[in-house]
C-alpha cells in the first residue's frame, strides 16, 4: 500500500425526512443563496420544503445551473452574491449543481484575477464561501469531496479543479428525492459511480486489500441495485444503497493509498465539451476500450476484477478471459441503458482528431496511472470506441 493522508470533513445527514435538520446546520443569521438546476427542485416541491425549514433565514435563489455547469452562468451567481452579500450557499441538486456551487464559493472571495485561473493556471484556492448540499441525483460523489468540473463554452473546455477549501460543510442525502428521476439520469448516475470506482481500482496491485474489497463491494452493489432502480423507482432500500454507493465511490476513501487512472474521465470530458454527450455516456464508451488497449499494464487487476466481480475463472486463455471481462462490463452498461460506441450516437471517425487535438490543447498527453496513455495510445482507444 502506498503512503497516504486521508481527511474528509463533510458531515453526512442520511435518510428519509432529514432535510428538517437543515436549520441546525447553517449558522444563525446567515443570508442564504439556494442554487439549483433546471427547475425539478421547484416542480417536486423540494424547494418549498427547504424554504419552510429555513423560514427564519433570509433566502435568495439562483437557478439554471446546467448539467455540465458553465463558467459564464456561474459567474452571474458570483456577481449576485457579491452584490447582495450572501454569506452561505445551499446547493440543491446533483453533481453538476454541486460542482458549480463549489466554483461559485471559491470565486466569490477571489478578486485578484479571473477565477478561471484556478483551473488553467493551477492557482491554489485558499478560501471559499461556506456551503452545504441537498443531493437529488446520486452519481458524482461531489456531495462529499473537494473537486469539481466546469465547462467554459467559449473555449470548448471542460476541466477539473480541486481544493480542501471546497468540501461541503454538510450534505443531506434523502433517497426519496431520487424517486422522480428520469430513467436516463438513473442510468447515468449508476454508470458514473461505477466508473469512478474503476478509475481507482483498475490500475496495478499495491497490496491494498482493504481498498480493493471496499471498491469491489461498491461495484457489486451497483451491479445488483442499478437494474432494480430502473424497474422499481420507489424502492427505498434500492435507492438508499445506490445513493450511498455513489457517495462512497468518490469521497477519497477507496482512492487512499492506491494508484489512480482517470484517463477515461479526461477523454470523456473532451467528448462532452465537443459533442454534448452526457458525462456517463462518454464513460460507457471509453472505459471498455481503455481496458482493452491497456490490458497488459492492467492485467493483474483486470483478472482480479473478472474473478471477484464477474466470477470469470477456470482454464481459459488469459486473452480470452480479458475479452470476456470487457464484454461483461459493456453488457452491464447496456443493461443500464447506456450505449458503448460512438456510432450509437451518430458519431464516426471524424471525432478522433478533434478529441486528440482538444486533449493536447489542455496538456492531457500523458494520462493514466503510469502516464502511459499518450496521444498515440488515446488514438487506439478512440478507434476501438467507434
Amino acid at each position: 500500500m502506498q503512503n497516504f493522508q486521508f481527511m474528509n470533513p463533510t458531515k453526512i445527514i442520511f435518510g428519509k425526512g432529514e432535510v428538517i435538520k437543515l436549520s441546525h446546520e447553517i449558522p444563525a443569521g446567515s443570508k442564504i443563496l439556494i442554487t439549483y438546476g433546471g427547475g425539478s427542485a421547484k416542480k417536486t416541491g423540494l424547494l418549498d420544503e427547504i424554504k419552510t425549514v429555513l423560514k427564519d433565514f433570509t433566502i435568495g435563489e439562483f437557478g439554471g445551473i446546467e448539467p455540465n455547469p458553465v463558467y459564464e452562468t456561474l459567474m452571474k451567481a458570483v456577481d449576485l452574491i457579491r452584490a447582495e452579500k450572501y454569506t452561505f450557499i445551499l446547493a440543491v441538486g446533483g453533481g453538476s449543481v454541486i460542482d458549480g456551487t463549489k466554483f461559485i464559493a471559491a470565486a466569490v472571495p477571489f478578486v485578484q484575477a479571473d477565477p478561471w485561473t484556478f483551473i488553467t493556471d493551477g492557482i491554489a484556492i485558499k478560501e471559499a464561501l461556506p456551503f452545504g448540499t441537498v443531493l437529488t441525483l446520486p452519481a458524482t460523489g461531489s456531495e462529499m469531496n473537494n473537486g469539481g468540473v466546469i465547462t467554459r463554452k467559449s473555449l470548448q473546455a471542460k476541466l477539473a479543479f480541486a481544493s480542501p477549501a471546497v468540501y461541503p460543510k454538510f450534505s443531506v442525502l434523502d433517497p426519496v428525492y431520487t424517486y422522480t428521476l428520469p430513467t436516463r439520469q438513473i442510468a447515468n448516475g449508476v454508470v458514473d459511480a461505477y466508473v469512478h470506482v474503476m478509475e481507482q481500482y483498475l490500475t496495478y496491485p499495491v497490496a491494498a486489500k482493504v481498498q480493493d474489497r471496499f471498491a469491489e463491494g461498491l461495484l457489486l452493489t451497483l451491479i445488483e441495485e442499478g437494474p432494480k432502480a430502473l424497474q422499481k423507482p420507489e424502492n427505498y432500500d434500492v435507492r438508499a444503497n445506490i445513493m450511498w454507493s455513489a457517495t462512497m465511490a468518490l469521497n477519497g476513501l477507496i482512492g487512499s493509498g492506491v494508484p489512480q487512472d482517470w484517463a477515461t474521465h479526461m477523454i470523456g470530458h473532451e467528448i462532452t465539451a465537443l459533442y454534448g454527450l452526457d458525462h456517463a455516456q462518454t464513460l460507457a464508451i471509453i472505459l471498455p476500450s481503455v481496458m482493452q488497449v491497456m490490458q497488459v499494464e492492467k492485467s493483474d487487476k483486470l483478472l482480479q476484477y473478472g474473478e471477484r466481480i464477474w466470477h470469470i475463472t477456470g482454464d481459459i486463455p488469459i486473452d480470452d478471459k480479458i475479452m470476456l471481462i470487457i464484454e461483461r462490463t459493456r453488457n452491464f452498461f447496456a443493461i443500464m441503458g447506456n450505449k458503448t460506441h460512438f456510432s450509437d450516437y451518430g458519431l464516426g471517425r471524424e471525432v478522433i482528431d478533434k478529441i486528440l487535438a482538444s486533449l493536447e490543447s489542455h496538456q492531457m498527453v500523458k494520462l493514466g496511472e503510469k502516464s502511459l496513455v499518450t496521444p498515440a495510445v488515446t488514438r487506439k482507444i478512440l478507434e476501438l470506441s467507434l
